[in-house]
């Protein structure tokens, strides 16, 4: 295959091929000669290993090299024909040592085993790029087990809700807003592969287990043009691989969960599992403990197989299925709501011999099913579900890397409501979406990485394209770190909730209606958009201190919310709207031997305006201007790790500031005249006024947990017991205000829980 080569394949789309000539003609013009490429893994169980430093020195004593990424793979592009010495490096291992000659017109694959030893001094290659820039960071295991959690399982939620900037309405729901941005505008995918509800109704936890993830990267903003479909925040999260080499496993019980997770070989060095099952304790436990009833069930299961199928290419295969019910708040008659998730999917990556270049392809589906009300004749129900099919090929080159990639998505979904959101057909809805994007990432300097892109998305409900421009730059110089990003995001599934409706965790999935006429909104065929724009500005002082802050801005338009009313009634229209968030994060993070501590502070100011005809006769005006009801304008959280005579202690503090509601100002009567004769006898009905939507504000959050865990070994098992204690000063924290009532359902109470882990 030549450089003239590519531009005569044939592709089915215009655009896709435009694409791939994109691509090639950049690749063309910084790849020449012979490349170096393989995978990285762990001698003891034949796991992939990230961030392993490949170095490659010739006799003339020049240096290049590359990272190696969560599956291991690394690559290095351009090099001339001789002899090098290979070197390889990762914190905690032996250096992998060896000499390769690369012959004219040759590339070879060279796959390492390091054997784990005495942990080595970390070794940092700035010009390979940090693993946090500005609206992103990228989150490992280690990172998890930092945050002090019930029991010692770890979950990404417990990081996810430390993060300024993400907004988690209480410790019940399964909500999670980041930046400003709905729960359905965030994109979470486990290898690829979408889950729409990825929160458990018990909000310390998420369908992603420590146990079974190698790393998560999380965009609260401004993510590449190979991520779309969603207008706010991305959530990769990359599942490990089983042990090539011996079985092994982990149990934990606590009055929270109980987990069990199991993995090894099928065929040794070629085919692994890896499998995992957790189950709720809540309602048995946690609420025994503490007095009063928590009826919360939730539990997720778990399965990948890995396998290599060459020494060039891999092959993965995973499963997931995660179920919640419970109730979120107390009162006569309250809603059970329900959802589960099923996920599956195929990946096939591959390095070929002859090309600097690596090739993913992917096929997955996901189903999302929800229910208020009863089981036996819940009031509402929905569901959506996809298939996707997506191709992605990255070119390596000295100057620059070339990422392209092409999917098919198509999605149904349907609903059925009992009369809610009436002025939308939401009872069944079916879609195809179409998309080509092209990022290259251009290496200005040995610390200055440029990474510009266009994503092209079709969606069915109207022919021309939305063209999706991004960009993300990079720049360390000395102990100072400069990072911008933004981008232009189309939305076309809607996710629609009822902010007034005590059970708002039920949403209802749908998708933007057919292009009907020449309205220029989501009610005519116009997709949802939000306009990012990201600054940050990092300092390292010293080696163990390094402060970030951060300022974004997200200008959103067509967004479609339930239409407002100065009166509670159940049913609704939906209408649309636009809005904006502005906000700053700031970040002071030390690392001094064990000890590790973190404090951040958040400010943050989402703001909606609808346009709706009956406001006027409320408000004398046809639009309403109000901050939605995750509208958390302060934050502040402080965290703490450290191991003191073999104890390792957590404690995490977390500060809000109130968020928006609708007061109730008064009421009147409300009666329908049917029947003229008799309407002395009526009794009619009272209703509750509303002032302007979102005035006022609930009383402020905050909490702390800590946690104390020492580990032994028994034998060939390891052993861990954990003492924790959530909300340890009692806060009473509101969780729900029924305005007719002015009943309060509080959030968690002091919960002290033990918890014991067993890895074999």
């Amino acid at each position: 295959m030549t450089c003239n080569s590519i531009g005569r394949s044939s592709f089915a789309l215009p655009t896709t091929k435009g694409a791939i000539l994109l691509a090639a003609m950049l690749w063309c013009g910084t790849s020449a000669g012979q490349s170096l490429r393989g995978f990285v893994t762990d001698a003891g169980d034949g796991t992939p290993l990230e961030l392993v430093h490949v170095i490659l020195r010739t006799a003339d004593g020049s240096v290049v090299g590359s990272v190696t990424d969560l599956d291991g793979s690394y690559l290095v592009p351009d090099l001339r024909m001789g002899l090098y010495t290979v070197t390889a490096r990762r914190v905690g291992f032996e250096v992998f040592s060896d000499s390769i000659y690369l012959e004219s017109g040759r590339s070879e694959i060279l796959n390492i085993e390091l054997t784990a030893g005495v942990a080595l001094e970390e070794v940092v290659i700035e010009s390979e790029g940090a693993q946090s820039s500005v609206g992103f960071v990228a989150v490992r295991p280690r990172d998890i087990a930092r945050i002090p959690m019930p029991d010692l399982t770890g979950d990404l939620a417990g990081y996810l809700s430390a993060m300024p900037g993400v907004v988690a309405l209480a410790d019940q729901g399964g909500q999670v807003f980041i930046r400003g941005g709905e729960p359905t505008q965030n994109l979470v995918q486990v290898d690829g592969v979408m889950v729409y509800q990825p929160m458990h109704i018990l909000g310390f936890y998420s369908a992603f287990p420590s146990d079974i993830i190698s790393g998560s990267d999380v965009y609260a903003g401004g993510f590449g043009a190979g991520f779309g479909e969603r207008m706010s925040s991305v959530i990769d999260v990359s599942a490990r691989t089983g042990s090539m080499k011996g079985l092994a496993g982990t149990a934990t019980v606590s009055p929270f969960i109980s987990s069990l997770t199991l993995e090894g070989p099928v065929v040794r060095d070629r085919l692994s599992v890896l499998a995992s099952a957790r189950q709720s304790m809540v309602d048995g436990g946690a609420s025994r403990i503490i007095g009063r009833e928590l009826p919360l069930r939730f539990g997720d299961a778990f399965l990948k197989m890995s396998g290599n199928v060459s020494n060039s290419s891999r092959a993965s295969l995973i499963a997931m299925r995660t179920y919640d019910q419970g109730t979120l708040h107390e009162g006569p008659n309250p809603d059970e709501v329900r959802w589960s998730n099923l996920s599956a999917g195929l990946r096939y990556l591959v390095l070929p011999r002859r090309y600097p270049l690596s090739a993913d392809v992917r096929v997955s589906h996901s189903r999302l099913e929800s229910e208020l009300g009863s089981r036996d004749k819940p009031s509402r129900e929905t569901h959506i579900e996809n298939w996707h099919f997506a191709w992605q090929a990255t070119f390596y080159g000295r100057r620059a890397d070339v990422e392209t990639g092409m999917a098919l998505r198509v999605v149904s979904s349907g609903s059925v409501l009992g009369g809610q959101f009436q002025n939308t057909d939401v009872s069944s809805q079916d879609a195809e979406h179409v998309s080509v994007h092209v990022e290259p990432e251009f290496k200005l300097g040995p610390r200055t990485r440029l990474r510009t892109g266009v994503r092209v998305q079709f969606f069915d409900m109207r022919f021309a394209p939305y063209l999706e421009p991004r960009w993300r730059l990079d720049w360390q110089f000395g102990r100072h770190q400069i990072s911008s990003a933004g981008g232009l995001y189309y939305q076309a599934v809607l996710g629609i909730n009822d902010r007034r409706d005590a059970a708002s965790v039920f949403t209802v999935w749908t998708s933007a209606p057919k292009r009907q006429s020449d309205r220029n909104d989501v009610r005519a065929g116009i997709a949802q958009q939000a306009l990012h724009g990201l600054f940050g500005y990092r300092i390292w002082i010293g080696n163990a201190l390094q402060i970030a802050a951060e300022a974004y801005h997200k200008r959103l338009r067509n967004l479609y919310i339930a239409e407002w009313t100065a009166y509670p009634r159940f049913t609704t229209r939906l209408q649309p709207a636009a809005g904006r968030v502005l906000g700053v994060d700031v970040r002071l993070e030390m690392k001094h031997r064990s000890l590790q501590c973190q404090v951040s502070y958040g400010y943050a100011a989402t703001r909606y305006e609808a346009m709706q005809e009956t406001l006027g006769l409320w408000y004398g005006e046809e639009s309403v201007a109000f901050n939605p009801p995750h509208d958390r304008r302060h934050q502040i959280g402080a965290l703490a790790s450290a191991t003191v005579r073999g104890f390792d202690v957590s404690t995490r503090f977390s500060f809000g500031s109130g968020l928006p509601f609708s007061r109730a100002v008064g009421f009147d009567g409300f009666l329908v005249v049917d029947d003229v004769e008799g309407l002395a006898e009526k009794a009619g009905s009272r209703r509750v006024i509303y002032e302007r939507p979102f005035e006022a504000r609930l009383p402020t959050y905050h909490r702390m947990d800590i946690a104390v865990a020492r580990a032994f070994s028994a034998g060939e098992a390891n052993i861990a017991m954990q003492l924790s204690a959530i909300n340890t000063y009692d806060r009473r924290n509101l969780f729900y205000l029924d305005v007719f009532t002015l009943q309060r359902t509080d959030q968690l109470p002091f919960i002290p829980s033990m918890g014991i882990k067993v890895t074999y």
